[in-house]
């Protein structure tokens, strides 16, 4: 029987009618045109582990945008969101905003939510700026309401005077706050009253703030701060 099985085995990599005489025995075997017999199981390719950011507000309240799951992505979590967006409630309609780390971009499409007239969200990482493109088409945005930009906030060429609520929420321990606070005073984009959210770690050096930049607001939790700051004389 060893030698049955072997030479049946064997004849694995035919694929048209054989005849075959095994121990006097005539047989004739078919296989089916262009089926390759293969002793290897397939592997599943996996697909990115996503997960979601949820709208609190606004047009969209409560649907859901997915996300995919990139080293560093820190979507802001929706009861931070929920205080900072009643910082903003009084000022967001009709507004230009700049989701200057965008992540997931939960800031920037919250805004959107809550009628604000244009978000332009910049996200280094390729595939989140994919994800982020991907989340415009479901919510049916037009590339003039959200405009996303691939690359480092750093190398953008942004309008001058354009912005009156920027989102300021980078990847944690990199210094990245202070310098975006230092080339967004120097770029010309904002608005004399322009509204600037900041997010940074607990253990980040003290901002220094450009002058005539004011503080708002300001909360902690125990992981990170956040604080709203203004660039001119509108009333808190």
């Amino acid at each position: 029987m060893g030698d049955l099985y072997s030479m049946a085995m064997c004849l694995g990599c035919f694929n048209t009618a054989q005849n075959v005489t095994l121990r006097g025995i005539k047989l004739v075997l078919i296989y089916p045109g262009n089926h390759n017999i293969s002793m290897k199981r397939q592997v599943k390719q996996k697909s990115p582990a996503t997960g979601a950011i949820r709208i609190i507000a606004g047009q969209w309240r409560g649907r859901k945008l997915p996300v995919l799951d990139v080293e560093g992505l820190r979507p802001t979590t929706d009861r931070t969101k929920e205080t900072v967006f009643n910082w903003l409630t009084p000022y967001l309609a009709e507004t230009n905003c700049l989701d200057a780390f965008a992540g997931a971009g939960s800031l920037g499409f919250e805004a959107l939510s809550r009628y604000a007239s244009h978000c332009t969200f910049v996200e280094l990482d390729k595939q989140a700026a994919k994800q982020i493109l991907a989340n415009r088409d479901l919510l049916k945005l037009s590339a003039q309401a959200a405009d996303v930009r691939q690359g480092s906030l750093f190398q953008q060429h942004l309008p001058e005077a354009s912005y009156d609520v920027v989102f300021v929420d980078p990847p944690f321990n990199r210094g990245l706050a202070q310098q975006a606070i230092d080339w967004l005073s120097q770029s010309g984009c904002l608005k004399p009253d322009a509204l600037v959210y900041v997010e940074c770690e607990l253990t980040a050096m003290p901002l220094n703030l450009p002058g005539g930049w004011q503080l708002l607001k300001q909360k902690q939790t125990q992981q990170f701060s956040y604080q709203l700051y203004q660039t001119g004389d509108r009333d808190a």
